[in-house]
């Protein structure tokens, strides 16, 4: 079936399927995040030892490292069920009070990108969080009352990749926060390694390094490329693994360093439309065609920390590493 024939409904279900083979069920088959995975491993003991339900738990980081594989294993360790929703899902107070009332005791409420939650909803969970009430309006005008509602115990895992966003009130209520970090390439050698193990998937050591040194820190991109390679290896294989997992990275434009189309589209206009820069982030966006906020929050990020470009009070400029990167010559006194 040629890839035009793809259903796209059918292709998200089989990337839901993907993800959920690949993810582990207990924090000793978790890799990387040692320090927080040694942290929620005493929270969730001491909970058992004292047979209480876990204290909140806030995961914040960037995405795909994670914070939803862990929200699933704390229900999992917890021998609890999971109920899972997200920030723009609860846009209303009564949203979230039919979740809350529904909960079943000890029960494991997931919250993804919490800090999307609607200013109501966040009021209403607060008390929930720390007396597992909530109170009800009834009636409206001068005759609404209000009737508390009493809450099964739980435990909130709340995830989000912006956690400044998050109001203080709503932070300091939960009894654990832990900030995930990106992950080294040895650390994704063993996310590949793992995965490809799931897959059946055959990698020689070199072809693993290749695939996690062009992940971008990120476990679920490095699972993304090692899907390629899969593919690559189904239709075109027969050359060494290392041969088949380059040429896939090469053919969807993932480059040695792992930067994308996008990234490179980026740093190209920084270079030969403005000279390296400084240019304001509006007018970088309009250039390459993109929304400001995916320059900002999916591309910016990733070239930063790389050191292709630096942010300064005037705007983003090149680093002499994105000139040699795209093999041009920087001019004198190009960094700052």
């Amino acid at each position: 079936m040629s890839g035009e024939a793809v259903n796209p409904d059918a292709l998200s279900d089989q990337e839901v399927q993907f993800e959920s083979a690949l993810r582990p069920s207990t924090l000793d088959e978790f890799i990387g995040q040692h320090k927080v995975r040694r942290q929620l491993k005493l929270l969730l003991d001491a909970a058992s030892l004292d047979n209480r339900t876990p204290d909140h738990i806030l995961l914040s980081g960037p995405p795909g490292l994670g914070k939803t594989t862990l929200a699933m294993i704390v229900a999992e360790e917890s021998r609890q069920p999971l109920r899972m929703s997200s920030g723009p899902a609860i846009q209303h107070a009564g949203d979230l009070a039919s979740v809350l009332s529904s909960l079943t005791p000890g029960e494991v409420l997931f919250i993804d990108e919490i800090h999307r939650m609607a200013r109501p909803a966040e009021e209403m969970l607060y008390l929930a969080m720390e007396d597992f009430r909530i109170d009800i309006m009834v009636g409206k005008g001068p005759g609404a009352t209000t009737l508390p509602l009493e809450l099964a115990p739980f435990t909130l895992v709340g995830a989000t990749t912006r956690s400044g966003l998050l109001p203080n009130p709503l932070r300091d209520r939960f009894g654990f926060t832990a900030h995930l970090e990106y992950y080294d390439t040895g650390e994704l050698v063993d996310v590949v390694k793992r995965s490809a193990g799931v897959l059946g998937v055959t990698l020689t050591a070199d072809a693993l390094e290749e695939i996690a040194k062009r992940s971008r820190g990120t476990p679920r991109i490095a699972n993304r490329l090692l899907r390629r390679v899969r593919d690559y290896q189904k239709v075109h294989g027969g050359n060494s693994p290392i041969d088949d997992a380059k040429a896939a990275l090469d053919l969807y434009d993932v480059d040695e360093w792992g930067l994308d189309r996008l990234d490179r589209q980026v740093l190209d206009i920084l270079l030969t439309r403005f000279g390296g820069g400084p240019v304001g982030l509006g007018t970088l966006s309009v250039s390459v065609g993109e929304e400001a906020e995916t320059i900002e929050a999916v591309v910016e990020p990733f070239l930063v920390r790389q050191g292709f470009i630096v942010r300064t009070p005037r705007g983003r400029v090149a680093t002499s590493l994105a000139w040699r990167h795209l093999g041009r010559e920087a001019p004198i006194l190009d960094d700052l």
